[in-house]
């Protein structure tokens, strides 16, 4: 599946099918088509996959860092950490799928459409989290502010992808800390590094 995924990511969803993945593993066709009767069952499983490697690459990491500006600082390294890595060659696989899937209805939709709504949703909590504690000011807009880390993760991956420059990762991981309050933090951690 890890291979569907990757291919998924260089030629879409709609682009991936069963000869191709076959061909990737080299595999016969048939030897496939018992794992998935259709094409839309490989884009599903496909979809399921990614979700799955982006949680243990993206999202364990946040779920372990503290609470709040914490979390949202760890989720963000990771997935700049999991472009950094190369896990897939076209970059972030729901970054291309929304876009190619999100005027074709369907199930394939349906299955990103949640993923996408529940990363949005886990940003948004660790805003709400991080206003709580008080380390964002009172009045910070959870909304917003979801909508500008998903904005910045979106151009790293779009930057990284076209250019493959490490210094657009970096520069993302600045603009994240800067923006909730944690430049230090980036200081830091480029000594680290």
């Amino acid at each position: 599946m890890r291979t569907a995924v990757s291919l998924a990511t260089v030629d879409g969803l709609e682009g991936l099918s069963i000869g191709n993945l076959a061909n990737a593993l080299d595999m016969s066709k048939s030897g496939l088509y018992a794992h998935f009767g259709s094409k839309q069952e490989l884009q599903l499983a496909t979809v399921e996959a990614a979700s799955h490697i982006f949680e243990s690459q993206v999202i364990r990491p946040a779920l372990a860092a503290p609470a709040g500006v914490g979390q949202l600082v760890a989720l963000c390294d990771a997935f700049f950490d999991y472009l950094a890595q190369r896990t897939f060659p076209g970059g972030c696989f729901f970054a291309g799928a929304v876009l190619e899937m999100g005027t074709r209805p369907g199930p394939v939709k349906e299955q990103i459409a949640a993923f996408q709504d529940g990363f949005t949703a886990m940003i948004r909590q660790f805003v709400v989290a991080a206003v709580e504690r008080q380390q964002l000011p009172e009045d910070e807009q959870p909304d917003a502010l979801t909508f500008e880390i998903g904005g910045i993760i979106l151009a790293a991956n779009t930057s990284f992808v076209l250019h493959e420059d490490m210094a657009t990762l970096d520069m993302a991981r600045k603009i994240v800390r800067r923006r909730v309050g944690r430049e230090s933090v980036a200081a830091s951690r480029d000594r680290i590094d």
